[in-house]
Protein backbone atom coordinates (compact mmCIF):
# COMPACT_ATOMS: atom_id res chain seq x y z
CA UNK A 1 0.00 0.00 0.00
CA UNK A 2 1.36 3.23 -0.89
CA UNK A 3 1.30 5.89 2.21
CA UNK A 4 -1.29 8.10 0.71
CA UNK A 5 -3.77 4.73 0.91
CA UNK A 6 -2.32 4.58 4.14
CA UNK A 7 -3.28 7.72 4.93
CA UNK A 8 -6.74 7.54 3.68
CA UNK A 9 -7.48 4.79 5.78
CA UNK A 10 -6.15 5.83 8.94
CA UNK A 11 -7.13 9.32 9.00
CA UNK A 12 -9.62 9.59 6.25
CA UNK A 13 -7.53 11.80 4.19
CA UNK A 14 -8.67 12.34 0.47
CA UNK A 15 -8.18 16.27 -0.48
CA UNK A 16 -4.69 17.64 0.96
CA UNK A 17 -1.41 17.49 -0.91
CA UNK A 18 1.58 15.63 -0.08
CA UNK A 19 5.06 16.69 0.08
CA UNK A 20 6.84 13.80 0.82
CA UNK A 21 10.53 12.62 1.09
CA UNK A 22 11.79 16.26 0.44
CA UNK A 23 15.86 16.75 1.20
CA UNK A 24 16.38 19.22 3.60
CA UNK A 25 17.35 21.81 1.43
CA UNK A 26 13.62 21.61 -0.10
CA UNK A 27 12.85 21.42 3.31
CA UNK A 28 14.97 24.68 4.07
CA UNK A 29 12.65 26.65 1.45
CA UNK A 30 9.59 24.93 1.96
CA UNK A 31 9.58 26.05 5.83
CA UNK A 32 10.42 29.52 5.28
CA UNK A 33 7.86 30.12 2.68
CA UNK A 34 4.95 28.12 4.11
CA UNK A 35 5.32 27.58 7.74
CA UNK A 36 3.54 30.14 9.82
CA UNK A 37 1.27 30.23 12.89
CA UNK A 38 1.67 32.07 16.11
CA UNK A 39 5.31 32.83 17.39
CA UNK A 40 4.65 35.56 19.94
CA UNK A 41 2.02 36.23 22.92
CA UNK A 42 -1.06 38.14 21.47
CA UNK A 43 0.36 37.38 17.79
CA UNK A 44 -1.41 36.91 14.71
CA UNK A 45 -1.85 32.83 13.85
CA UNK A 46 -0.15 33.71 10.36
CA UNK A 47 3.20 35.09 11.00
CA UNK A 48 6.22 33.09 9.95
CA UNK A 49 7.43 30.86 11.62
CA UNK A 50 11.10 29.80 10.34
CA UNK A 51 14.07 32.00 9.06
CA UNK A 52 17.55 31.88 7.42
CA UNK A 53 20.32 33.54 8.71
CA UNK A 54 22.83 35.80 6.71
CA UNK A 55 24.52 32.21 5.46
CA UNK A 56 21.10 31.12 3.85
CA UNK A 57 21.18 27.43 2.50
CA UNK A 58 24.28 26.95 3.90
CA UNK A 59 23.69 27.88 7.79
CA UNK A 60 20.82 26.66 10.29
CA UNK A 61 17.01 27.16 9.77
CA UNK A 62 15.91 29.35 12.53
CA UNK A 63 12.55 28.21 14.21
CA UNK A 64 10.22 29.74 16.59
CA UNK A 65 7.65 27.64 18.16
CA UNK A 66 4.25 29.09 19.72
CA UNK A 67 5.29 30.71 22.88
CA UNK A 68 2.88 28.18 24.80
CA UNK A 69 4.87 25.36 24.17
CA UNK A 70 8.65 25.81 24.15
CA UNK A 71 8.85 22.29 25.40
CA UNK A 72 6.78 19.13 25.55
CA UNK A 73 3.21 19.72 27.07
CA UNK A 74 3.33 17.08 29.72
CA UNK A 75 -0.22 18.20 31.36
CA UNK A 76 -1.55 17.53 27.78
CA UNK A 77 -0.09 14.44 27.00
CA UNK A 78 -2.11 10.79 26.71
CA UNK A 79 -2.54 7.26 25.26
CA UNK A 80 -5.88 5.93 24.66
CA UNK A 81 -6.95 3.57 26.74
CA UNK A 82 -8.08 0.53 25.31
CA UNK A 83 -9.36 -1.74 27.27
CA UNK A 84 -6.24 -4.60 26.93
CA UNK A 85 -3.86 -2.13 28.03
CA UNK A 86 -5.47 -0.55 31.21
CA UNK A 87 -3.28 -2.71 33.25
CA UNK A 88 0.11 -2.65 31.19
CA UNK A 89 0.42 0.76 30.71
CA UNK A 90 1.77 2.99 33.73
CA UNK A 91 -0.67 6.41 33.94
CA UNK A 92 0.77 9.11 35.25
CA UNK A 93 0.60 12.70 35.14
CA UNK A 94 2.61 13.00 31.95
CA UNK A 95 0.74 10.14 30.38
CA UNK A 96 -3.22 10.15 31.41
CA UNK A 97 -5.87 7.91 29.90
CA UNK A 98 -7.55 9.25 26.88
CA UNK A 99 -11.33 7.67 25.88
CA UNK A 100 -11.53 4.79 23.06
CA UNK A 101 -14.50 6.55 21.69
CA UNK A 102 -13.46 10.07 21.75
CA UNK A 103 -10.22 9.54 19.89
CA UNK A 104 -11.84 7.97 17.24
CA UNK A 105 -13.75 10.96 16.88
CA UNK A 106 -11.23 13.52 16.88
CA UNK A 107 -9.55 11.73 14.82
CA UNK A 108 -12.19 11.90 12.10
CA UNK A 109 -12.49 15.49 12.67
CA UNK A 110 -8.70 15.79 12.12
CA UNK A 111 -9.09 14.49 9.11
CA UNK A 112 -12.13 16.77 8.02
CA UNK A 113 -10.18 19.54 8.74
CA UNK A 114 -7.20 18.48 6.76
CA UNK A 115 -9.61 17.90 3.89
CA UNK A 116 -11.66 21.19 4.09
CA UNK A 117 -8.96 23.33 4.41
CA UNK A 118 -6.79 21.32 1.11
CA UNK A 119 -3.82 21.17 3.33
CA UNK A 120 -0.64 20.71 2.31
CA UNK A 121 1.56 17.95 4.51
CA UNK A 122 5.03 16.94 4.70
CA UNK A 123 5.63 13.25 4.81
CA UNK A 124 9.10 12.30 5.69
CA UNK A 125 10.06 8.20 5.86
CA UNK A 126 12.38 6.97 8.50
CA UNK A 127 13.19 4.54 11.09
CA UNK A 128 13.84 4.51 15.45
CA UNK A 129 16.42 2.54 16.11
CA UNK A 130 19.89 1.71 14.15
CA UNK A 131 19.22 -2.28 14.32
CA UNK A 132 17.01 -3.87 11.86
CA UNK A 133 15.97 -6.41 14.67
CA UNK A 134 14.14 -4.29 16.21
CA UNK A 135 13.79 -0.89 14.38
CA UNK A 136 10.43 0.46 13.64
CA UNK A 137 9.62 2.62 10.58
CA UNK A 138 8.11 6.11 11.66
CA UNK A 139 6.55 8.27 9.29
CA UNK A 140 5.87 11.80 10.01
CA UNK A 141 3.11 13.99 8.84
CA UNK A 142 2.41 17.53 9.44
CA UNK A 143 1.87 20.76 8.41
CA UNK A 144 5.17 21.89 9.16
CA UNK A 145 8.01 21.39 6.92
CA UNK A 146 10.32 22.44 9.93
CA UNK A 147 9.21 19.47 11.98
CA UNK A 148 10.05 17.15 8.57
CA UNK A 149 13.74 18.59 8.59
CA UNK A 150 13.62 18.18 12.30
CA UNK A 151 12.80 14.38 12.38
CA UNK A 152 15.08 13.91 8.68
CA UNK A 153 17.98 15.71 11.62
CA UNK A 154 16.70 12.91 14.24
CA UNK A 155 16.51 9.49 13.04
CA UNK A 156 17.96 6.94 10.86
CA UNK A 157 17.39 6.52 7.09
CA UNK A 158 17.43 3.39 4.83
CA UNK A 159 17.71 1.02 7.24
CA UNK A 160 17.72 -1.98 5.57
CA UNK A 161 16.43 -5.57 6.87
CA UNK A 162 13.69 -4.57 8.72
CA UNK A 163 10.74 -7.15 8.05
CA UNK A 164 7.44 -6.49 7.75
CA UNK A 165 7.60 -2.80 7.27
CA UNK A 166 3.84 -2.14 7.11
CA UNK A 167 2.71 -3.81 10.21
CA UNK A 168 5.28 -2.04 11.89
CA UNK A 169 5.25 1.22 10.92
CA UNK A 170 3.96 3.96 12.90
CA UNK A 171 2.40 7.25 11.87
CA UNK A 172 2.76 10.67 13.50
CA UNK A 173 0.17 13.67 12.29
CA UNK A 174 1.07 16.49 13.86
CA UNK A 175 -1.97 19.43 13.18
CA UNK A 176 -1.03 22.84 14.93
CA UNK A 177 -3.91 24.38 13.22
CA UNK A 178 -6.42 22.61 14.57
CA UNK A 179 -7.50 23.31 18.19
CA UNK A 180 -9.56 21.31 20.13
CA UNK A 181 -12.58 22.07 22.14
CA UNK A 182 -11.99 20.13 25.58
CA UNK A 183 -16.02 19.69 26.32
CA UNK A 184 -16.53 17.99 23.08
CA UNK A 185 -13.07 16.61 22.00
CA UNK A 186 -12.17 15.13 25.65
CA UNK A 187 -8.81 17.00 25.74
CA UNK A 188 -7.52 19.27 28.90
CA UNK A 189 -7.06 22.02 26.41
CA UNK A 190 -7.06 23.00 22.78
CA UNK A 191 -4.12 21.20 22.41
CA UNK A 192 -3.50 17.84 22.65
CA UNK A 193 -0.23 14.28 22.33
CA UNK A 194 -2.01 11.14 22.06
CA UNK A 195 -0.35 8.20 21.02
CA UNK A 196 -2.52 4.91 20.36
CA UNK A 197 -0.36 2.13 20.93
CA UNK A 198 -3.41 -0.61 19.40
CA UNK A 199 -3.20 1.30 15.74
CA UNK A 200 0.23 3.00 16.13
CA UNK A 201 0.04 6.28 15.42
CA UNK A 202 0.83 9.49 17.39
CA UNK A 203 -1.60 12.60 17.17
CA UNK A 204 -0.43 16.34 17.70
CA UNK A 205 -3.19 19.23 17.68
CA UNK A 206 -3.15 22.77 18.21
CA UNK A 207 -0.43 25.12 19.73
CA UNK A 208 2.26 22.09 20.21
CA UNK A 209 4.62 22.59 17.64
CA UNK A 210 7.95 22.29 19.95
CA UNK A 211 10.35 20.34 17.82
CA UNK A 212 11.30 17.49 20.57
CA UNK A 213 7.91 16.36 20.45
CA UNK A 214 8.48 14.82 17.27
CA UNK A 215 11.17 12.82 18.84
CA UNK A 216 9.89 12.00 22.29
CA UNK A 217 7.05 10.36 21.02
CA UNK A 218 8.50 8.22 19.09
CA UNK A 219 11.06 7.52 22.28
CA UNK A 220 7.81 6.56 24.39
CA UNK A 221 6.73 4.17 21.81
CA UNK A 222 10.02 2.31 21.88
CA UNK A 223 9.87 2.12 25.61
CA UNK A 224 6.61 0.38 25.31
CA UNK A 225 7.52 -2.14 22.29
CA UNK A 226 11.23 -2.94 23.02
CA UNK A 227 10.59 -4.91 26.59
CA UNK A 228 8.01 -6.61 25.11
CA UNK A 229 10.44 -8.23 22.82
CA UNK A 230 12.90 -8.76 25.67
CA UNK A 231 14.70 -5.81 25.25
CA UNK A 232 15.94 -2.85 27.26
CA UNK A 233 14.78 0.78 26.00
CA UNK A 234 17.20 3.32 28.17
CA UNK A 235 17.30 7.24 28.49
CA UNK A 236 20.81 7.11 28.70
CA UNK A 237 23.91 8.26 26.70
CA UNK A 238 26.75 5.32 25.51
CA UNK A 239 30.09 5.25 24.31
CA UNK A 240 32.88 2.67 23.33
CA UNK A 241 36.89 3.07 24.12
CA UNK A 242 39.34 2.08 22.10
CA UNK A 243 39.96 -1.70 23.87
CA UNK A 244 36.00 -2.47 23.08
CA UNK A 245 34.53 -1.80 25.97
CA UNK A 246 31.45 -0.20 26.11
CA UNK A 247 29.89 2.08 28.76
CA UNK A 248 26.22 3.68 29.17
CA UNK A 249 25.35 6.56 31.27
CA UNK A 250 21.62 7.67 32.79
CA UNK A 251 20.79 10.66 33.96
CA UNK A 252 18.27 13.55 34.10
CA UNK A 253 19.47 17.06 32.75
CA UNK A 254 21.82 18.58 33.72
CA UNK A 255 23.89 15.95 35.59
CA UNK A 256 26.76 15.66 32.52
CA UNK A 257 25.00 12.75 30.99
CA UNK A 258 26.36 14.71 27.19
CA UNK A 259 29.57 15.82 28.31
CA UNK A 260 30.72 12.86 30.30
CA UNK A 261 29.94 10.70 27.19
CA UNK A 262 31.62 12.64 24.31
CA UNK A 263 35.32 11.61 25.63
CA UNK A 264 38.01 11.84 22.82
CA UNK A 265 39.74 8.87 23.51
CA UNK A 266 35.94 6.81 23.12
CA UNK A 267 33.91 6.65 20.23
CA UNK A 268 30.71 7.89 20.57
CA UNK A 269 27.26 5.48 20.20
CA UNK A 270 24.86 8.09 20.86
CA UNK A 271 23.93 11.18 23.29
CA UNK A 272 19.97 10.03 24.51
CA UNK A 273 18.14 7.18 23.49
CA UNK A 274 19.23 3.56 23.40
CA UNK A 275 18.47 -0.22 23.16
CA UNK A 276 20.39 -2.94 24.81
CA UNK A 277 19.45 -6.41 23.16
CA UNK A 278 21.17 -9.93 22.26
CA UNK A 279 23.78 -7.79 20.31
CA UNK A 280 24.48 -4.94 22.14
CA UNK A 281 23.89 -1.49 22.44
CA UNK A 282 22.35 0.30 19.39
CA UNK A 283 21.27 3.94 18.76
CA UNK A 284 17.67 4.69 18.40
CA UNK A 285 18.30 7.69 16.77
CA UNK A 286 20.87 9.64 14.38
CA UNK A 287 20.95 13.39 15.42
CA UNK A 288 21.54 15.43 18.53
CA UNK A 289 18.92 17.78 19.91
CA UNK A 290 21.05 19.78 22.61
CA UNK A 291 20.05 22.71 24.88
CA UNK A 292 21.73 26.00 23.89
CA UNK A 293 21.38 28.19 26.99
CA UNK A 294 24.14 29.64 28.07
CA UNK A 295 26.42 27.40 25.81
CA UNK A 296 29.99 27.02 26.70
CA UNK A 297 31.53 27.05 22.72
CA UNK A 298 35.21 26.50 23.91
CA UNK A 299 33.97 23.22 26.23
CA UNK A 300 31.26 22.20 23.42
CA UNK A 301 33.33 23.22 20.13
CA UNK A 302 31.01 21.14 18.23
CA UNK A 303 27.77 21.98 19.19
CA UNK A 304 29.18 25.77 18.32
CA UNK A 305 29.68 24.72 15.20
CA UNK A 306 26.31 23.33 14.70
CA UNK A 307 24.96 26.94 15.09
CA UNK A 308 27.00 27.72 11.71
CA UNK A 309 26.20 24.22 10.11
CA UNK A 310 24.08 23.35 6.58
CA UNK A 311 21.03 21.57 7.56
CA UNK A 312 20.98 22.44 11.06
CA UNK A 313 17.63 23.75 13.13
CA UNK A 314 18.24 26.20 15.76
CA UNK A 315 15.01 26.60 17.97
CA UNK A 316 13.88 29.46 20.23
CA UNK A 317 16.93 31.42 20.18
CA UNK A 318 16.41 35.40 20.41
CA UNK A 319 16.76 37.79 17.31
CA UNK A 320 19.49 40.68 18.37
CA UNK A 321 18.03 43.65 19.25
CA UNK A 322 17.89 45.70 16.41
CA UNK A 323 18.66 43.51 14.02
CA UNK A 324 17.37 41.40 10.93
CA UNK A 325 18.11 37.13 11.02
CA UNK A 326 18.81 37.52 7.53
CA UNK A 327 21.92 39.67 9.19
CA UNK A 328 22.69 37.52 11.69
CA UNK A 329 26.00 35.57 11.45
CA UNK A 330 24.37 32.47 13.85
CA UNK A 331 27.58 32.93 15.67
CA UNK A 332 26.55 36.10 16.83
CA UNK A 333 23.49 35.03 18.11
CA UNK A 334 22.93 35.83 22.28
CA UNK A 335 22.87 31.96 23.99
CA UNK A 336 22.58 33.96 27.25
CA UNK A 337 19.21 35.02 25.94
CA UNK A 338 16.16 33.34 27.52
CA UNK A 339 13.99 36.11 27.10
CA UNK A 340 11.69 33.42 24.90
CA UNK A 341 12.79 30.32 26.55
CA UNK A 342 15.54 28.99 28.89
CA UNK A 343 15.25 25.75 26.88
CA UNK A 344 16.65 26.95 23.54
CA UNK A 345 17.80 23.69 21.42
CA UNK A 346 19.56 23.10 18.42
CA UNK A 347 19.23 19.86 15.87
CA UNK A 348 21.84 18.56 14.25
CA UNK A 349 22.81 15.28 12.74
CA UNK A 350 25.16 13.01 14.92
CA UNK A 351 27.60 12.69 12.52
CA UNK A 352 28.42 16.44 13.32
CA UNK A 353 30.34 14.77 16.25
CA UNK A 354 34.18 13.86 15.03
CA UNK A 355 34.88 10.60 16.81
CA UNK A 356 31.30 8.15 16.74
CA UNK A 357 30.82 4.58 16.53
CA UNK A 358 29.78 2.81 12.70
CA UNK A 359 26.27 2.65 12.29
CA UNK A 360 25.22 3.82 16.34
CA UNK A 361 25.97 0.78 17.23
CA UNK A 362 28.66 -0.78 20.08
CA UNK A 363 29.01 -3.48 22.29
CA UNK A 364 27.64 -4.92 25.85
CA UNK A 365 28.48 -2.38 28.12
CA UNK A 366 30.65 -2.86 30.67
CA UNK A 367 30.21 -0.40 32.84
CA UNK A 368 26.67 1.02 33.90
CA UNK A 369 26.85 4.68 35.38
CA UNK A 370 23.91 6.35 36.60
CA UNK A 371 24.40 9.83 36.99
CA UNK A 372 23.36 12.63 39.78
CA UNK A 373 23.67 16.34 40.35
CA UNK A 374 23.39 16.26 44.25
CA UNK A 375 22.78 20.05 45.15
CA UNK A 376 22.33 19.09 48.60
CA UNK A 377 25.91 17.84 48.55
CA UNK A 378 25.74 15.00 50.94
CA UNK A 379 25.95 11.75 48.58
CA UNK A 380 29.37 10.65 47.86
CA UNK A 381 31.35 11.40 44.79
CA UNK A 382 31.19 8.14 43.46
CA UNK A 383 29.72 4.43 45.03
CA UNK A 384 29.70 0.85 43.80
CA UNK A 385 26.26 -0.71 44.01
CA UNK A 386 25.34 -4.47 43.96
CA UNK A 387 22.09 -5.87 41.75
CA UNK A 388 19.74 -4.48 44.92
CA UNK A 389 20.94 -1.53 45.02
CA UNK A 390 20.70 -0.59 40.83
CA UNK A 391 17.11 -1.47 40.89
CA UNK A 392 16.80 0.86 43.28
CA UNK A 393 18.66 3.84 42.94
CA UNK A 394 17.29 3.59 39.19
CA UNK A 395 13.82 3.21 39.68
CA UNK A 396 14.51 6.38 42.25
CA UNK A 397 16.24 8.37 39.44
CA UNK A 398 17.73 11.27 41.58
CA UNK A 399 19.10 14.26 40.57
CA UNK A 400 18.25 17.77 42.60
CA UNK A 401 17.04 21.35 40.86
CA UNK A 402 18.90 24.03 42.06
CA UNK A 403 17.33 26.85 44.71
CA UNK A 404 17.17 30.51 42.93
CA UNK A 405 15.01 28.69 39.91
CA UNK A 406 11.86 30.07 41.47
CA UNK A 407 10.76 33.14 43.48
CA UNK A 408 10.72 32.07 47.27
CA UNK A 409 13.09 29.01 46.76
CA UNK A 410 16.03 29.00 49.16
CA UNK A 411 17.52 25.48 49.24
CA UNK A 412 17.79 22.82 46.45
CA UNK A 413 14.59 21.20 45.39
CA UNK A 414 14.69 16.85 45.45
CA UNK A 415 13.65 15.55 41.75
CA UNK A 416 13.03 12.24 40.83
CA UNK A 417 12.29 10.51 37.65
CA UNK A 418 12.04 6.81 37.42
CA UNK A 419 14.41 5.06 35.21
CA UNK A 420 15.88 8.60 34.71
CA UNK A 421 12.84 9.33 32.09
CA UNK A 422 9.99 8.61 33.85
CA UNK A 423 7.05 10.92 31.29
CA UNK A 424 8.80 8.29 28.31
CA UNK A 425 8.46 5.19 30.18
CA UNK A 426 4.93 4.27 29.43
CA UNK A 427 5.23 0.35 31.06
CA UNK A 428 5.43 0.44 35.12
CA UNK A 429 9.20 0.67 36.59
CA UNK A 430 9.90 -2.56 37.25
CA UNK A 431 10.01 -3.70 34.19
CA UNK A 432 13.02 -2.02 32.71
CA UNK A 433 14.59 -2.30 36.05
CA UNK A 434 14.49 -6.19 35.72
CA UNK A 435 15.81 -6.39 32.33
CA UNK A 436 18.77 -3.66 33.45
CA UNK A 437 19.04 -6.18 35.98
CA UNK A 438 19.01 -9.02 33.93
CA UNK A 439 21.47 -7.51 31.41
CA UNK A 440 23.79 -6.74 33.50
CA UNK A 441 23.91 -10.30 35.00
CA UNK A 442 24.16 -11.89 32.12
CA UNK A 443 27.02 -9.56 30.97
CA UNK A 444 28.76 -9.34 34.16
CA UNK A 445 28.28 -5.80 33.69
CA UNK A 446 29.28 -3.52 36.58
CA UNK A 447 27.56 -0.15 38.18
CA UNK A 448 28.46 3.46 39.88
CA UNK A 449 26.69 6.11 41.22
CA UNK A 450 28.38 9.16 39.92
CA UNK A 451 27.53 12.37 41.61
CA UNK A 452 28.57 15.29 39.26
CA UNK A 453 26.71 17.89 42.02
CA UNK A 454 28.11 19.50 45.22
CA UNK A 455 30.65 18.83 48.05
CA UNK A 456 31.36 20.45 51.40
CA UNK A 457 28.00 21.87 51.66
CA UNK A 458 25.03 22.53 49.78
CA UNK A 459 24.37 24.70 47.23
CA UNK A 460 25.30 27.86 47.55
CA UNK A 461 27.89 26.64 50.54
CA UNK A 462 29.77 24.04 49.03
CA UNK A 463 31.53 24.04 45.35
CA UNK A 464 30.85 21.70 42.49
CA UNK A 465 32.89 18.43 42.42
CA UNK A 466 35.49 19.49 39.75
CA UNK A 467 34.86 17.81 35.98
CA UNK A 468 38.68 16.73 36.53
CA UNK A 469 37.50 14.77 39.90
CA UNK A 470 34.19 13.66 37.69
CA UNK A 471 36.26 12.83 34.95
CA UNK A 472 39.16 10.90 37.12
CA UNK A 473 36.33 8.92 38.86
CA UNK A 474 34.87 7.83 35.33
CA UNK A 475 37.77 6.85 33.92
CA UNK A 476 38.75 4.72 36.60
CA UNK A 477 35.24 3.15 36.72
CA UNK A 478 35.99 2.43 33.18
CA UNK A 479 38.80 0.91 33.84
CA UNK A 480 37.79 -1.63 36.43
CA UNK A 481 39.65 -0.02 38.74
CA UNK A 482 36.79 0.97 41.13
CA UNK A 483 35.57 -2.92 41.21
CA UNK A 484 39.07 -4.89 41.21
CA UNK A 485 40.22 -7.49 43.97
CA UNK A 486 41.93 -5.10 46.53
CA UNK A 487 39.85 -2.02 46.65
CA UNK A 488 39.35 -0.96 49.86
CA UNK A 489 35.75 0.61 50.81
CA UNK A 490 34.16 2.16 53.72
CA UNK A 491 29.91 1.99 54.22
CA UNK A 492 28.39 5.18 54.17
CA UNK A 493 26.22 5.24 57.54
CA UNK A 494 23.24 6.80 56.23
CA UNK A 495 22.77 6.42 52.65
CA UNK A 496 24.18 2.47 52.85
CA UNK A 497 26.42 3.50 49.62
CA UNK A 498 30.13 1.53 48.91
CA UNK A 499 32.43 4.22 49.07
CA UNK A 500 35.81 3.33 47.43
CA UNK A 501 38.86 4.60 49.89
CA UNK A 502 41.12 5.50 47.15
CA UNK A 503 41.35 6.59 43.24
CA UNK A 504 44.06 7.46 40.97
CA UNK A 505 44.23 11.18 40.36
CA UNK A 506 41.77 12.01 43.12
CA UNK A 507 42.23 13.57 46.74
CA UNK A 508 40.93 10.49 48.65
CA UNK A 509 39.56 13.14 51.45
CA UNK A 510 36.89 14.04 48.90
CA UNK A 511 35.39 10.56 48.72
CA UNK A 512 33.60 10.28 52.22
CA UNK A 513 31.20 13.58 51.62
CA UNK A 514 30.82 14.39 55.25
CA UNK A 515 35.19 14.59 55.17
CA UNK A 516 34.58 17.48 53.22
CA UNK A 517 32.07 19.60 55.23
CA UNK A 518 33.26 21.98 58.12
CA UNK A 519 30.34 21.23 60.31
CA UNK A 520 30.17 17.75 60.48
CA UNK A 521 26.26 17.99 62.52
CA UNK A 522 25.00 20.11 59.79
CA UNK A 523 26.50 17.30 57.29
CA UNK A 524 24.13 14.71 59.40
CA UNK A 525 21.45 16.63 59.54
CA UNK A 526 21.26 17.23 55.50
CA UNK A 527 22.24 13.56 54.90
CA UNK A 528 19.27 11.91 57.56
CA UNK A 529 17.11 15.01 55.82
CA UNK A 530 17.89 13.39 51.85
CA UNK A 531 17.56 10.00 53.21
CA UNK A 532 13.65 10.95 54.59
CA UNK A 533 13.50 12.10 50.81
CA UNK A 534 14.24 9.01 49.17
CA UNK A 535 11.89 6.88 51.48
CA UNK A 536 9.21 9.26 50.98
CA UNK A 537 9.43 9.17 47.12
CA UNK A 538 9.86 5.06 47.51
CA UNK A 539 6.59 5.05 49.35
CA UNK A 540 4.72 6.90 47.52
CA UNK A 541 5.27 5.43 43.85
CA UNK A 542 4.48 2.39 45.78
CA UNK A 543 7.94 1.06 44.59
CA UNK A 544 7.90 -1.62 47.24
CA UNK A 545 4.68 -3.55 45.99
CA UNK A 546 6.22 -3.63 42.54
CA UNK A 547 9.09 -5.66 44.25
CA UNK A 548 11.45 -3.36 44.25
CA UNK A 549 13.47 -4.14 47.66
CA UNK A 550 15.01 -0.70 49.76
CA UNK A 551 18.32 -0.35 49.78
CA UNK A 552 19.09 2.32 52.65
Amino acid sequence: MGYQEDLATLFGLNAVTYKADLSKDELFHEAIANDKGRIREGGPDDEPKAYATKLGIEGPLMFYTDPSCTGRPVKDTFAVAHPEFEEKIWWKADLQKFDPAKFTALLKRVGEHLNAHRKTLYVKNVYCGTDPSYAVPYRFVGEYATHAMFVHNMFPKDIAGVADEDGKRWTLLNVPSFHADPERDGTLSKRAVICDFKNRTLLVLGRADYCGINKKGMFTVMNYILPDLGEMSMHCSANVGEGGDGAILFGLSGTGKTTLSADPARKLIGDDEHAWTGEGVSNLEDGCYAKLIDLNKEAEPIIAAALSTRGTVVENVPAIPGKALGDTDPQEFDLTDGSITENTRISYPLDANPNVADGGKGPHPETIVLLTADAFGVLPPVSVLDAKEVMYHFVQGFTAKLAGTEVGVTEPAAAFSACFGAPFMPQHPPVYAKLLSEKMAKHKARCILLNTGWGGGAYGVGKRISIKDTRALLDAALRGDLHADGMEYEVHPVFNLKMPKSCPGVDSAILNPRNSWADKDAYDAAAQKLRGMFADNFEKKGFAALGIQPAM
